[in-house]
């Protein structure tokens, strides 16, 4: 209540006040009065305006109507005082508390640092002992392997003395032994020496009775021999009859022995050129007795396809001019089995993977013949054997009933020119034999040879083909239609199945085919196909199962670079036909 008593605030004008004295001679009087009193409290200096002032304040608010509310008031602010010294006092009483729990806190981190430190330092103590421990038990072993080397050395001595010692006494026994040995035959050779000159007259006389003995033995055995070959060998000539029978016994017998060995060798061969197949032959699909009755169900679908033949060129992407030149050649070899003339020969040339096997077998197969595939590799290692594999090879050619497509792959192998000097006998003998067999016009069988390099050809087998047809590296239009069959076979079929574990994302195929047909230039028909499996082969190993865009690409990129390094790899000759452009880079530079 501070302000109450005007303490610390300005005071305010005080109201003036109703004049309660007598009179103005009253107030005279008491004036003086007054004014001697107040001299006479100077010398003490108190002043009791404040209280005269607080007085009156008192006094007013009691006469005032709104006394209780400033009452009620102060009340109120002094209350709220003390509300806020009580604030503040558990203000300071909590920071105390914080303090101490602080303060506690502190203590525990050092407390629990203390025992980190201790924990720290026992488990130091620890290792350190352990180390100890491994080091003392690491010395008794080493104390033990010692002692162990040691005992063993020992008894190594030991085993090597009783060793020692029990060879001696072997030696010492056949040293002993053999003495005796000794002189237990000379002493049987003394005896029998002695034995030999005491009864020597006797054994002389028993070996002049016993050969005399076998001198007339044998004479006796002669002149009865004799007598009886004289005697039947005298029947014998006096009876004609069995002369002429032994004569023409001995002669048929003679007759069967050579008939047998020789006509065995004949008929195994007729029976190997009817039922068996040439080990030169790597694949047929010419089936004989035996086969038709193994595989039933493939003799019927051959003899169905084979009156309903399919396109040669069904699945062979070529240039247009040279399957127009195929369709032909198809067409005559059909009508020539229809008609029962005479087949040509040919010879296919050209880089490799170009569809030259792949048309000779879809050849045979639309003109109802069987086709039977060699390679020239195999006819070359076997020298003199070579011939004779040749010989059983057409042999086998002429009992086809249906006409045979014989087709040598890698013929260049053993084809070359006979008068180069590298050239060995046996090889030009094989030469000569393929010559003798391509001489005339056949119509059991047609020869077609492949190879990559034909001048290397002699020239009479070369002048022995009726036909002769380059197969190129596919252009851009026969690579792109290339891409989108293998794409279909490998890759969109096999997933629309559903029974793989392949899927296709969704991307412009046909895009994607035409430009992976501008990047694959150089490549050959087999090279697109091997680069449509390894599409497959990457969707199989990937996580998903999904074949995207990215690895078709990707696939793409590291199939050129593997034909690049093939190219580089090629002679500089092979390398100019192959590629086109690097033929006329070299026509260019030269």
């Amino acid at each position: 209540m501070s302000w109450l008593f005007g303490i610390g605030k300005q005071t305010p004008q005080q109201p003036q006040m109703p004049d309660f004295s007598g009179g103005a001679s009253g107030s005279g009087d008491n004036g003086d009065k007054d004014s001697k009193s107040s001299k006479s409290f100077t010398g003490y200096h108190f002043d009791s305006s404040g209280f005269e002032k607080a007085a009156k304040a008192a006094k007013e608010l009691e006469r005032s109507v709104h006394a209780k509310d400033a009452l009620e008031l102060s009340k109120m602010r002094e209350l709220t005082q003390q509300m806020e010294l009580q604030a503040k006092a558990k203000e300071y009483e909590a920071a105390i508390e914080q303090a101490k729990v602080e303060q506690k806190r502190i203590d525990y981190e050092e407390r629990r640092k203390t025992l980190q430190e201790e924990a720290k330092l026992q488990q130091q103590k620890v290792q350190y002992q352990d180390q100890l421990a491994r080091k003392r038990y690491e010395d008794q072993l080493l104390l033990q392997q010692k002692a162990n080397e040691e005992n063993l050395r020992r008894q190594e001595e030991s085993v090597a003395k009783q060793e020692a010692m029990r060879k001696s006494t072997l030696e010492y026994e056949a040293e002993l032994k053999h003495k005796n040995d000794l002189k237990r035959i000379e002493a049987e050779i003394r005896a029998q020496a002695i034995k030999e000159r005491e009864n020597r007259e006797i054994y002389l006389e028993q070996l002049k009775l016993k050969a005399a003995e076998d001198r007339i033995t044998k004479l006796d055995s002669i002149k009865t021999i004799g007598d009886i070959v004289g005697v039947g060998f005298n029947n014998f000539i006096s009876n004609w009859d069995k002369v002429v029978a032994t004569a023409t016994g001995v002669t048929l017998f003679a007759a069967g022995i050579y008939g047998a060995k020789y006509g065995t060798g004949v008929l195994l061969r007729a029976v190997e050129a009817r039922i068996g197949k040439p080990s030169l032959v790597r694949e047929t699909s010419r089936l004989n007795f035996i086969d038709s009755l193994r595989h039933p169900i493939k003799t019927t679908k051959r003899l169905i396809l084979s009156r309903r033949p399919e396109d040669a060129l069904k699945g062979v992407i070529l240039k247009p001019s040279l399957e127009e030149q195929l369709r032909d050649v198809a067409i005559a070899t059909r009508n020539t089995k229809r008609n029962r003339g005479f087949y040509r020969n040919f010879l296919f040339h050209g880089p490799p993977g170009t569809g030259k096997s792949l048309f000779a077998k879809k050849l045979a197969l639309h003109s109802g013949m069987d086709y039977a595939l060699l390679s020239g590799a195999d006819i070359a290692p076997m020298k003199k054997d070579g011939v004779l594999a040749l010989q059983k090879l057409f042999d086998w050619a002429k009992t086809s009933r249906r006409g045979l497509l014989v087709f040598i792959d890698e013929a260049d192998a053993f084809m070359r020119k006979r008068s180069s000097d590298t050239i060995s006998e046996d090889l030009r003998s094989t030469i000569n034999e393929i010559l003798y067999f391509t001489g005339d016009k056949s119509s059991s069988y047609m020869l077609v040879f492949a190879t990559n390099t034909p001048e290397q050809f002699d020239f009479a087998v070369s002048n022995r083909m009726n036909r002769i047809i380059k197969f190129e590296l596919p252009t851009l239009d026969e690579r792109e239609r290339l891409v989108r069959l293998y794409f279909d076979d490998f890759v969109l079929k096999p997933a629309a199945e559903g029974k793989r574990r392949l899927k296709v994302e969704h991307f412009d195929y046909n895009a994607v085919c035409s430009k992976i047909a501008q990047l694959t230039e150089g490549f050959s028909g087999r090279e697109i196909s091997n680069l449509a499996l390894e599409w497959q082969v990457a969707a199989y190993v990937s996580k998903e199962g999904i074949l995207t865009e990215k690895m078709v690409m990707d696939t793409v990129y590291e199939m050129i670079e593997e034909h690049k390094q093939r190219v580089a790899w090629e002679s500089e000759e092979e390398a100019r036909k192959r590629d086109p452009w690097q033929k006329q880079a070299a026509i260019t530079q030269a």
